[in-house]
């Protein structure tokens, strides 16, 4: 059983930055491929970013490609996404998921994931 604390999150203004962490416990979490998806108000959740285990691979949205960035810190159980030149349409709740039964790349469905964080606010307004 994985268990996943999201922070981060907040109001900011078209350009800015933020930072999503996500805390896992519970499991070996440099055996846990892991991913970050987002729903916008009234649409369905999307997939956003991915890693895999050693951090040597990593998916994008092309929405987010260029300006997004997943990392993690296996030392400390951490999945982070850094999000710079944020845009009005990057508002969404962002959660961070794991996915523990794969080995060699990450997914892109959230159905593939199996422990789900809370959720963080994202909202970019000016």
């Amino acid at each position: 059983q994985v268990q996943l604390v999201q922070s981060g999150g907040g109001l900011v203004q078209p350009g800015a930055s933020l930072r999503l962490t996500c805390a896992a416990s519970g499991g070996t979490f440099n055996s846990i491929a892991m991913g970050w998806f987002r729903q916008p108000p009234g649409k369905e959740r999307e997939f956003v970013a991915a890693i895999g285990r050693s951090g040597f691979i990593t998916a994008y949205a092309d929405s987010v490609k260029g300006r997004f960035t997943v990392s993690r810190d296996n030392a400390k159980s951490t999945l982070l996404l850094q999000m710079n030149s944020l845009k009005p349409e990057d508002t969404a709740a962002y959660y961070c998921a794991a996915d523990p039964d794969r080995t060699f790349d990450v997914s892109r469905d959230y159905s593939e994931y199996d422990y789900w964080g809370g959720g963080a606010q994202v909202t970019v307004s000016s």
